[in-house]
């Protein structure tokens, strides 16, 4: 999968908890963690807004893009 999930270099550059996160955004740890570790197919626009509002970055912090690994199925 070409896109990756860069959630907790930010949580360790804000020294945050994702326990404290999932607080503040009403998502479980569970659900918190799947994204985490890029288990998850998708983000809903709106968790992706409130991570970065407490995170206090954008949404390019969170994710990252290598071109490299793009499978068009070709």
């Amino acid at each position: 999968m070409p896109v990756r999930v860069t959630l907790d270099v930010m949580l360790a550059r804000r020294k945050m908890r994702a326990r404290d996160v999932c607080e503040r955004i009403g998502l479980s740890e569970t659900q918190l963690s799947l994204l985490r570790t890029g288990k998850v197919r998708g983000v809903r626009f709106d968790t992706l807004a409130k991570l970065c509002l407490v995170l206090e970055c954008a949404p390019g912090d969170l994710l990252g893009y290598d071109a490299d690994e793009t499978d068009l199925g070709d």
